[in-house]
Protein backbone atom coordinates (compact mmCIF):
# COMPACT_ATOMS: atom_id res chain seq x y z
CA UNK A 1 0.00 0.00 0.00
CA UNK A 2 1.59 3.45 -0.56
CA UNK A 3 0.45 6.80 0.86
CA UNK A 4 1.16 8.99 -2.37
CA UNK A 5 -1.35 10.03 -4.03
CA UNK A 6 -3.17 8.34 -7.02
CA UNK A 7 -2.92 9.52 -10.42
CA UNK A 8 -6.64 11.01 -9.48
CA UNK A 9 -5.56 12.88 -6.86
CA UNK A 10 -6.13 11.03 -4.29
CA UNK A 11 -5.09 9.81 -1.18
CA UNK A 12 -6.96 6.96 0.33
CA UNK A 13 -10.69 8.44 0.26
CA UNK A 14 -9.38 12.00 0.54
CA UNK A 15 -8.27 14.09 -2.02
CA UNK A 16 -9.76 15.09 -5.75
CA UNK A 17 -10.66 18.11 -6.89
CA UNK A 18 -14.51 19.49 -6.08
CA UNK A 19 -14.73 23.01 -7.32
CA UNK A 20 -16.78 25.08 -9.60
CA UNK A 21 -16.77 24.88 -12.80
CA UNK A 22 -15.42 28.91 -13.68
CA UNK A 23 -12.34 27.28 -11.67
CA UNK A 24 -12.06 24.24 -13.95
CA UNK A 25 -9.74 25.89 -16.56
CA UNK A 26 -7.31 27.12 -13.66
CA UNK A 27 -6.94 23.68 -11.80
CA UNK A 28 -7.18 21.32 -14.89
CA UNK A 29 -4.51 23.34 -16.86
CA UNK A 30 -2.41 23.27 -13.58
CA UNK A 31 -3.23 19.46 -13.53
CA UNK A 32 -2.46 18.53 -16.85
CA UNK A 33 1.15 20.37 -16.59
CA UNK A 34 2.57 20.33 -13.44
CA UNK A 35 4.55 16.96 -13.17
CA UNK A 36 5.85 17.90 -16.77
CA UNK A 37 6.84 21.17 -15.94
CA UNK A 38 8.67 20.05 -12.40
CA UNK A 39 10.28 17.55 -14.68
CA UNK A 40 12.17 19.53 -16.79
CA UNK A 41 15.79 19.96 -16.58
CA UNK A 42 15.78 23.93 -16.58
CA UNK A 43 12.94 23.85 -14.08
CA UNK A 44 14.60 21.70 -11.64
CA UNK A 45 17.41 23.44 -12.52
CA UNK A 46 16.48 26.55 -11.77
CA UNK A 47 14.49 25.79 -8.60
CA UNK A 48 17.64 23.81 -7.16
CA UNK A 49 19.31 26.79 -7.85
CA UNK A 50 17.50 29.39 -6.15
CA UNK A 51 17.00 26.85 -3.32
CA UNK A 52 20.99 27.38 -2.68
CA UNK A 53 21.62 30.40 -3.05
CA UNK A 54 18.45 32.41 -2.17
CA UNK A 55 16.71 30.35 0.49
CA UNK A 56 19.97 28.92 1.94
CA UNK A 57 19.69 25.44 1.68
CA UNK A 58 20.51 22.72 2.54
CA UNK A 59 19.45 23.27 6.29
CA UNK A 60 21.11 21.93 9.27
CA UNK A 61 19.85 18.51 10.91
CA UNK A 62 21.29 20.08 14.50
CA UNK A 63 21.24 17.87 17.32
CA UNK A 64 19.49 19.20 20.37
CA UNK A 65 21.99 17.79 22.81
CA UNK A 66 20.33 19.31 25.98
CA UNK A 67 16.58 18.98 25.24
CA UNK A 68 17.64 15.07 23.79
CA UNK A 69 19.22 14.82 27.77
CA UNK A 70 16.08 15.93 29.19
CA UNK A 71 13.67 13.54 27.61
CA UNK A 72 16.51 10.57 27.54
CA UNK A 73 16.30 10.09 23.60
CA UNK A 74 17.75 11.63 20.63
CA UNK A 75 16.29 14.57 18.90
CA UNK A 76 17.41 16.51 16.11
CA UNK A 77 16.48 19.65 14.55
CA UNK A 78 15.98 19.86 11.03
CA UNK A 79 16.33 23.85 10.72
CA UNK A 80 13.91 25.20 8.24
CA UNK A 81 13.42 28.51 10.89
CA UNK A 82 16.78 29.46 9.18
CA UNK A 83 15.12 29.34 5.51
CA UNK A 84 15.28 33.25 4.19
CA UNK A 85 12.35 34.67 5.32
CA UNK A 86 11.91 32.48 8.38
CA UNK A 87 10.34 29.41 7.77
CA UNK A 88 9.53 26.29 5.33
CA UNK A 89 7.52 28.08 3.30
CA UNK A 90 9.64 29.57 0.76
CA UNK A 91 10.52 26.59 -0.48
CA UNK A 92 6.96 25.80 -1.92
CA UNK A 93 6.69 29.86 -3.13
CA UNK A 94 9.57 29.21 -5.07
CA UNK A 95 8.84 26.40 -6.99
CA UNK A 96 5.23 27.83 -7.50
CA UNK A 97 6.26 31.51 -8.80
CA UNK A 98 8.43 29.14 -11.62
CA UNK A 99 5.12 27.24 -12.32
CA UNK A 100 3.24 30.10 -12.50
CA UNK A 101 6.36 31.82 -15.26
CA UNK A 102 6.14 28.73 -17.32
CA UNK A 103 2.15 28.74 -17.45
CA UNK A 104 2.50 32.37 -18.42
CA UNK A 105 0.34 33.95 -15.54
CA UNK A 106 1.59 37.75 -14.74
CA UNK A 107 -0.31 38.11 -11.34
CA UNK A 108 0.01 35.79 -8.34
CA UNK A 109 -3.07 35.65 -5.40
CA UNK A 110 -2.68 34.18 -2.45
CA UNK A 111 -3.85 33.10 1.15
CA UNK A 112 -2.04 33.62 4.44
CA UNK A 113 -2.68 32.70 7.90
CA UNK A 114 0.51 33.16 10.27
CA UNK A 115 2.03 34.98 7.83
CA UNK A 116 4.47 33.19 6.78
CA UNK A 117 3.24 32.07 3.49
CA UNK A 118 2.25 35.62 2.54
CA UNK A 119 6.03 36.99 3.47
CA UNK A 120 7.13 33.87 1.28
CA UNK A 121 4.80 34.60 -1.43
CA UNK A 122 5.72 38.58 -1.53
CA UNK A 123 9.07 37.74 -1.13
CA UNK A 124 9.43 35.65 -4.24
CA UNK A 125 7.34 37.71 -6.21
CA UNK A 126 9.52 40.86 -5.84
CA UNK A 127 12.62 38.66 -6.90
CA UNK A 128 10.57 37.92 -10.06
CA UNK A 129 8.71 41.44 -10.63
CA UNK A 130 5.28 39.65 -10.32
CA UNK A 131 2.02 41.68 -9.12
CA UNK A 132 1.17 39.97 -5.76
CA UNK A 133 -2.32 40.22 -3.63
CA UNK A 134 -2.31 38.42 -0.19
CA UNK A 135 -5.97 37.71 1.46
CA UNK A 136 -5.14 37.65 5.62
CA UNK A 137 -8.09 37.29 7.92
CA UNK A 138 -8.76 40.90 10.30
CA UNK A 139 -7.91 38.69 13.07
CA UNK A 140 -4.88 37.45 11.98
CA UNK A 141 -3.92 40.36 10.41
CA UNK A 142 -3.60 42.01 14.00
CA UNK A 143 -2.03 39.25 15.48
CA UNK A 144 0.87 39.20 12.90
CA UNK A 145 1.78 42.65 12.52
CA UNK A 146 5.49 42.11 12.02
CA UNK A 147 4.42 39.82 9.15
CA UNK A 148 2.45 42.57 7.46
CA UNK A 149 4.85 44.79 7.22
CA UNK A 150 7.35 42.67 5.35
CA UNK A 151 4.43 41.64 2.97
CA UNK A 152 3.86 45.67 2.24
CA UNK A 153 7.91 46.30 2.60
CA UNK A 154 7.54 43.53 -0.18
CA UNK A 155 6.01 45.34 -2.23
CA UNK A 156 2.62 42.95 -1.95
CA UNK A 157 -0.96 44.25 -1.80
CA UNK A 158 -2.67 42.48 1.79
CA UNK A 159 -6.53 42.60 1.40
CA UNK A 160 -8.00 42.16 5.19
CA UNK A 161 -10.81 38.99 4.93
CA UNK A 162 -13.54 40.03 6.94
CA UNK A 163 -15.98 37.72 6.87
CA UNK A 164 -16.65 34.60 9.21
CA UNK A 165 -13.80 34.31 11.40
CA UNK A 166 -11.82 36.37 9.78
CA UNK A 167 -8.67 33.49 9.94
CA UNK A 168 -7.06 32.00 7.22
CA UNK A 169 -10.44 29.94 6.18
CA UNK A 170 -12.25 32.64 4.98
CA UNK A 171 -8.45 34.42 3.51
CA UNK A 172 -9.05 31.28 1.49
CA UNK A 173 -12.27 31.71 0.30
CA UNK A 174 -11.70 35.50 -0.34
CA UNK A 175 -8.25 34.19 -2.82
CA UNK A 176 -10.70 31.27 -4.51
CA UNK A 177 -12.92 34.39 -5.02
CA UNK A 178 -10.55 36.82 -6.81
CA UNK A 179 -8.93 33.28 -8.94
CA UNK A 180 -12.38 32.53 -10.44
CA UNK A 181 -12.82 36.71 -11.63
CA UNK A 182 -9.27 36.42 -12.94
CA UNK A 183 -9.00 33.31 -14.28
CA UNK A 184 -6.86 33.99 -17.30
CA UNK A 185 -3.48 36.34 -16.24
CA UNK A 186 -3.53 34.96 -12.50
CA UNK A 187 -1.97 31.96 -10.67
CA UNK A 188 -2.97 31.07 -6.91
CA UNK A 189 -0.05 30.06 -5.32
CA UNK A 190 -1.60 28.02 -1.94
CA UNK A 191 0.57 27.50 0.89
CA UNK A 192 -0.51 23.96 2.00
CA UNK A 193 -1.06 20.49 1.14
CA UNK A 194 -5.06 22.05 0.84
CA UNK A 195 -7.11 22.88 -2.13
CA UNK A 196 -8.36 20.89 -4.86
CA UNK A 197 -6.19 18.22 -6.84
CA UNK A 198 -3.41 19.10 -7.90
CA UNK A 199 -2.17 21.23 -5.32
CA UNK A 200 -2.04 18.51 -2.36
CA UNK A 201 0.64 16.83 -4.35
CA UNK A 202 2.34 19.73 -5.81
CA UNK A 203 3.00 21.42 -2.68
CA UNK A 204 4.21 18.34 -1.04
CA UNK A 205 6.57 17.75 -3.94
CA UNK A 206 7.96 21.02 -3.26
CA UNK A 207 8.06 20.76 0.43
CA UNK A 208 10.09 17.48 0.02
CA UNK A 209 13.32 18.41 -0.21
CA UNK A 210 12.70 18.51 3.75
CA UNK A 211 13.00 14.70 3.93
CA UNK A 212 15.49 14.60 0.70
CA UNK A 213 18.06 16.41 3.20
CA UNK A 214 17.67 14.83 6.14
CA UNK A 215 18.26 10.98 4.44
CA UNK A 216 21.34 12.56 3.53
CA UNK A 217 22.00 14.48 6.46
CA UNK A 218 21.02 11.19 8.73
CA UNK A 219 23.03 8.97 6.87
CA UNK A 220 26.25 11.42 7.59
CA UNK A 221 25.20 11.50 11.99
CA UNK A 222 23.88 8.39 12.30
CA UNK A 223 24.77 6.20 9.35
CA UNK A 224 21.75 5.75 8.25
CA UNK A 225 18.83 7.55 6.18
CA UNK A 226 15.79 6.28 7.88
CA UNK A 227 15.06 7.75 12.01
CA UNK A 228 12.89 5.97 13.97
CA UNK A 229 10.10 8.68 14.30
CA UNK A 230 9.46 12.05 12.33
CA UNK A 231 7.64 14.77 13.99
CA UNK A 232 6.00 18.03 12.58
CA UNK A 233 2.92 20.40 13.58
CA UNK A 234 -0.17 20.10 10.78
CA UNK A 235 -2.46 22.19 10.25
CA UNK A 236 -3.17 22.35 6.88
CA UNK A 237 0.20 20.14 7.00
CA UNK A 238 2.71 21.01 4.28
CA UNK A 239 6.00 21.08 7.06
CA UNK A 240 4.67 17.72 7.46
CA UNK A 241 4.30 16.73 4.36
CA UNK A 242 7.79 17.89 3.78
CA UNK A 243 9.47 15.87 6.11
CA UNK A 244 7.00 12.78 5.93
CA UNK A 245 7.42 12.68 2.27
CA UNK A 246 10.11 9.98 1.84
CA UNK A 247 9.41 8.53 4.49
CA UNK A 248 5.47 8.08 3.66
CA UNK A 249 6.02 3.96 2.31
CA UNK A 250 8.74 3.46 4.86
CA UNK A 251 6.69 1.47 7.09
CA UNK A 252 9.13 1.24 10.43
CA UNK A 253 9.89 4.77 10.39
CA UNK A 254 7.06 6.18 12.65
CA UNK A 255 5.05 9.37 11.84
CA UNK A 256 3.40 11.48 14.38
CA UNK A 257 1.26 14.50 13.68
CA UNK A 258 0.65 17.46 16.06
CA UNK A 259 -2.60 19.21 16.17
CA UNK A 260 -3.37 22.24 17.85
CA UNK A 261 -5.92 21.09 21.25
CA UNK A 262 -6.51 25.48 21.49
CA UNK A 263 -8.27 25.32 25.20
CA UNK A 264 -8.66 21.50 25.29
CA UNK A 265 -9.76 19.25 22.29
CA UNK A 266 -13.37 19.25 23.91
CA UNK A 267 -14.08 22.99 24.82
CA UNK A 268 -15.17 24.23 21.69
CA UNK A 269 -11.98 26.38 20.90
CA UNK A 270 -9.86 23.84 19.18
CA UNK A 271 -8.29 23.32 16.23
CA UNK A 272 -7.93 19.48 16.17
CA UNK A 273 -9.42 18.05 13.38
CA UNK A 274 -7.97 14.24 13.50
CA UNK A 275 -9.97 14.26 16.96
CA UNK A 276 -13.12 16.19 16.08
CA UNK A 277 -13.81 16.39 12.21
CA UNK A 278 -15.44 14.28 9.95
CA UNK A 279 -15.44 13.88 6.01
CA UNK A 280 -16.52 16.69 4.23
CA UNK A 281 -15.38 19.07 1.47
CA UNK A 282 -13.26 22.16 1.93
CA UNK A 283 -11.64 24.27 -0.60
CA UNK A 284 -12.17 21.92 -3.36
CA UNK A 285 -10.54 19.24 -1.50
CA UNK A 286 -12.20 16.21 0.22
CA UNK A 287 -10.76 15.88 3.67
CA UNK A 288 -11.33 15.41 7.46
CA UNK A 289 -12.99 19.16 8.96
CA UNK A 290 -14.67 20.13 11.87
CA UNK A 291 -18.12 20.79 11.24
CA UNK A 292 -21.73 20.57 12.48
CA UNK A 293 -24.15 18.21 11.90
CA UNK A 294 -25.54 19.34 9.56
CA UNK A 295 -22.40 20.20 8.03
CA UNK A 296 -21.70 24.09 8.52
CA UNK A 297 -17.67 24.01 8.84
CA UNK A 298 -17.02 24.88 12.85
CA UNK A 299 -14.42 27.33 13.64
CA UNK A 300 -11.43 26.25 14.80
CA UNK A 301 -9.14 27.95 17.41
CA UNK A 302 -5.43 28.36 18.15
CA UNK A 303 -2.91 30.30 19.96
CA UNK A 304 -0.91 29.98 16.53
CA UNK A 305 -2.65 31.41 13.49
CA UNK A 306 -0.94 28.62 11.45
CA UNK A 307 -2.60 26.12 12.80
CA UNK A 308 -5.81 27.82 13.22
CA UNK A 309 -7.97 26.27 10.28
CA UNK A 310 -10.77 23.81 10.48
CA UNK A 311 -9.29 20.65 8.02
CA UNK A 312 -6.24 18.84 7.23
CA UNK A 313 -4.84 18.40 4.15
CA UNK A 314 -5.93 14.97 2.41
CA UNK A 315 -2.42 13.24 2.55
CA UNK A 316 -2.45 13.73 6.38
CA UNK A 317 -6.68 12.65 6.68
CA UNK A 318 -5.63 9.40 5.07
CA UNK A 319 -2.59 9.07 7.49
CA UNK A 320 -4.63 9.31 10.23
CA UNK A 321 -7.34 6.87 8.43
CA UNK A 322 -5.42 4.51 8.13
CA UNK A 323 -3.39 4.68 11.44
CA UNK A 324 -0.16 4.88 9.29
CA UNK A 325 0.02 8.53 11.46
CA UNK A 326 -0.31 8.87 15.04
CA UNK A 327 -1.90 12.24 15.78
CA UNK A 328 -1.52 14.24 18.99
CA UNK A 329 -3.48 17.21 20.34
CA UNK A 330 -1.39 19.73 22.31
CA UNK A 331 -3.16 22.35 23.70
CA UNK A 332 -1.86 26.35 23.52
CA UNK A 333 -0.63 26.06 26.89
CA UNK A 334 1.61 22.83 26.54
CA UNK A 335 3.21 24.24 23.57
CA UNK A 336 3.60 28.06 24.94
CA UNK A 337 5.52 26.13 27.60
CA UNK A 338 7.65 23.87 25.20
CA UNK A 339 8.74 26.66 22.70
CA UNK A 340 9.95 28.46 26.30
CA UNK A 341 11.87 25.53 26.86
CA UNK A 342 13.68 25.55 24.18
CA UNK A 343 14.65 28.80 23.95
CA UNK A 344 16.63 28.02 27.41
CA UNK A 345 17.65 24.41 26.20
CA UNK A 346 18.90 25.21 22.61
CA UNK A 347 18.97 29.03 22.44
CA UNK A 348 16.33 28.31 19.97
CA UNK A 349 13.06 30.53 19.15
CA UNK A 350 10.70 28.29 17.65
CA UNK A 351 7.53 29.18 15.82
CA UNK A 352 4.58 28.45 18.09
CA UNK A 353 3.29 25.91 15.38
CA UNK A 354 6.34 24.40 15.60
CA UNK A 355 6.40 24.35 19.51
CA UNK A 356 3.12 22.37 19.44
CA UNK A 357 5.24 19.77 17.88
CA UNK A 358 7.82 19.64 20.94
CA UNK A 359 5.53 19.95 23.75
CA UNK A 360 4.88 16.29 22.84
CA UNK A 361 7.81 14.47 24.49
CA UNK A 362 6.56 15.51 27.92
CA UNK A 363 3.77 12.92 27.67
CA UNK A 364 5.00 10.82 24.76
CA UNK A 365 7.78 8.66 26.00
CA UNK A 366 10.56 7.47 23.34
CA UNK A 367 13.62 4.97 23.92
CA UNK A 368 16.58 5.92 24.81
CA UNK A 369 18.29 5.34 21.44
CA UNK A 370 15.34 6.50 19.19
CA UNK A 371 16.53 8.75 16.57
CA UNK A 372 13.68 11.18 16.23
CA UNK A 373 13.60 14.33 14.17
CA UNK A 374 11.40 17.10 14.76
CA UNK A 375 10.63 19.57 11.73
CA UNK A 376 11.47 22.93 13.33
CA UNK A 377 9.39 24.67 11.10
CA UNK A 378 9.11 28.45 11.56
CA UNK A 379 11.55 30.74 14.41
CA UNK A 380 9.71 32.92 16.64
CA UNK A 381 9.90 36.41 15.80
CA UNK A 382 6.83 36.22 14.44
CA UNK A 383 5.22 35.09 17.48
CA UNK A 384 7.00 37.58 20.38
CA UNK A 385 4.50 39.55 20.82
CA UNK A 386 2.32 36.16 22.09
CA UNK A 387 5.06 35.11 23.51
CA UNK A 388 5.50 38.32 25.71
CA UNK A 389 2.08 38.18 26.60
CA UNK A 390 1.35 35.33 27.66
CA UNK A 391 4.59 34.77 30.07
CA UNK A 392 4.46 38.62 30.88
CA UNK A 393 7.57 38.88 29.39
Amino acid sequence: MSYQVNEKGYYGDFGGAFIPEMLYPNVEELRSRYLDIMQEESFQEEFRQLLKDYVGRPTPLYFAERFSKKYSTKVYLKREDLCHTGAHKVNNTIGQILMAKRLGKNRIIAETGAGQHGVATATVCALMGIECVVYMGEIDIKRQAPNVARMKMLGATVVPATSGSRTLKDATNEAIRDWINNPVDTHYIIGSVVGPHPYPDMVARFQSVISEEVKKQLQEKEGRENPDFVVACVGGGSNAAGIYYHYLDQEKVGIIAVEAAGEGVLTGKSAATSALGREGIIHGSKTLLMQTDDGQITEPYSISAGLDYPGVGPMHANLFRTGRGEFISVTDTEAMAAGLELCKLEGIIPAIETAHALAIFETRKFREDDVVVVNLSGRGDKDLNTYIEHFNL
